[in-house]
């Protein structure tokens, strides 16, 4: 008994030891595939409700406001009007911040509802700038956005200067006139771009003299007492390949009293008509028969009380290559085209000519004896009553018709040739 006794507690021992060791790896391999150690049952789920949570209060604290910058980040060739703006949804601005590379501020506002912002006035051309937003939404909680742009160089954009100025009162003959820095390749684009209205409710159609200057103009002379609106939608309009429009511009003038004043070279005198009735009769002298003044309707685009003129300027000279004529106090004088004509005083000459004889280079001159108040002074008459705009037609003349570009002088193109210069 005692043998057998002992046999069975060894082999009891021996199982024992047995169990265990075959336990122990059981639970070795489960810890190897759980991949925690001698973690408690149950932490892998204690840890991903832990993470759980983690990923809600982030998202709790998150603001729902979204805040758009225009232009994006790193953008280039940036306009200067309408380009730069910030908007939000689900929430509103709070603070919004544009500098320059340089560190000086562009003001602007925060629309009254607080949903968009944008400068006061346009941004500089080949100017680096950073904007930085913040906005709120109904919790409370922020949200903010940057970016920053560079805008467009002078040498990938083009402006046009126009005439007349903004607010000027000019004569029923003034034709809105833009002048572009750049040759414009897409006239239609351009063309399409800017737009002119009267008050009066004439047609206005746009013509092109060559690749740089556009007009507008009715068929027949603007309405007297009529206002001209000039509406320029130039900004990212492609000019040219690589050139864009810069500007956003809206220009009124007004339209004065009607006067068209004919010049009648052969009778050798002027009529001044305003509204419709003759408002003076003027004894002229116009262009010699060597140096005949051009035919057709002009108009009155510059005004001097007093100027020079010399001949080296417009080709008359003499055979040391001097001046034919260099006076140095032209009177009166009011520009009717670019090559040089003009309607002036005259005070050098002798009495006599006016009304009877026709001795310039091709101007008109009235008699202007030097002293104010003088009955004989008609230039200073005609200068003080005449408007830039105002229309000189002249009759009769042994020279050809101006040409339409040679000066503001598009009247003298018909309707349908004027039409047809549009690109629009």
């Amino acid at each position: 008994m005692e043998w057998r006794v002992r046999t069975d507690s060894k082999r009891r021992r021996r199982s024992l030891v047995a169990i265990s060791a075959v336990l122990g790896g059981v639970l070795m391999l489960s810890a190897c595939n759980d991949g925690g150690g001698d973690q408690p049952k149950g932490s892998g789920e204690a840890s991903a409700k832990s993470q759980a949570d983690v990923d809600a209060a982030a998202a709790k604290d998150t603001s729902k406001a979204r805040i758009t910058i225009t232009p994006k980040d790193g953008a280039t060739n940036v306009g200067l009007n309408d380009a730069a703006n910030v908007a939000v949804s689900d929430g509103t601005l709070t603070q919004v911040e544009l500098k320059t590379s340089e560190g000086a501020a562009v003001t602007g506002k925060i629309a009254a509802d607080g949903k968009s912002w944008k400068p006061d006035a346009a941004l500089k051309r080949s100017t680096k700038y950073a904007l930085s937003a913040t906005a709120k939404d109904e919790a409370g909680r922020e949200a903010h956005e940057n970016a920053s742009f560079t805008t467009v160089s002078p040498e990938n954009s083009f402006v046009g200067s126009f005439i007349p100025d903004e607010g000027k009162t000019v004569g029923v003959g003034m034709p809105v006139s833009i002048t572009f820095n750049k040759p414009i390749k897409d006239k239609k684009a351009v063309q399409a771009a800017i737009n002119v209205t009267s008050s009066s409710g004439q047609e206005v159609v746009g013509h092109w003299f060559g690749a740089q200057r556009l007009d507008f103009r009715p068929e027949k002379y603007w309405t007297a007492n009529s206002t001209v609106t000039l509406k320029m939608a130039l900004d990212g309009v492609q000019g040219a390949p690589g050139i864009q429009g810069v500007q956003n511009r809206t220009a009124t003038f007004k339209i004065g009293r009607s006067q068209v004043t004919t010049v009648d070279v052969k009778t050798k005198k002027m009529v001044v008509t305003r509204d419709g009735a003759v408002l003076k009769t003027i004894p002229i002298s116009a262009g010699s028969p060597e140096n005949p003044t051009y035919n057709g309707q002009m108009v009155i685009s510059e005004k001097f009380k007093e100027t020079r003129m010399n001949g080296a300027t417009v080709g008359f000279t003499d055979d040391d290559g001097k001046g034919e004529y260099d006076i140095k106090d032209v009177p009166h004088a009011m520009r009717l085209s670019n090559s040089g004509t003009f309607v002036h005083g005259n005070y050098w000459g002798s009495d006599s000519i006016f009304g009877s004889a026709n001795t310039s280079h091709g101007c008109i001159g009235l008699n202007d004896v030097k002293g104010a108040g003088d009955p004989n002074q008609q230039g200073a008459w005609f200068f003080d009553n005449s408007l830039i705009g105002d229309v000189v037609v002249v009759v009769n003349s042994p020279d050809k018709t101006i040409k339409p570009d040679n000066g503001l002088n598009g009247w003298n193109l018909s309707w349908a040739d004027w039409k047809a210069g549009s690109a629009v």
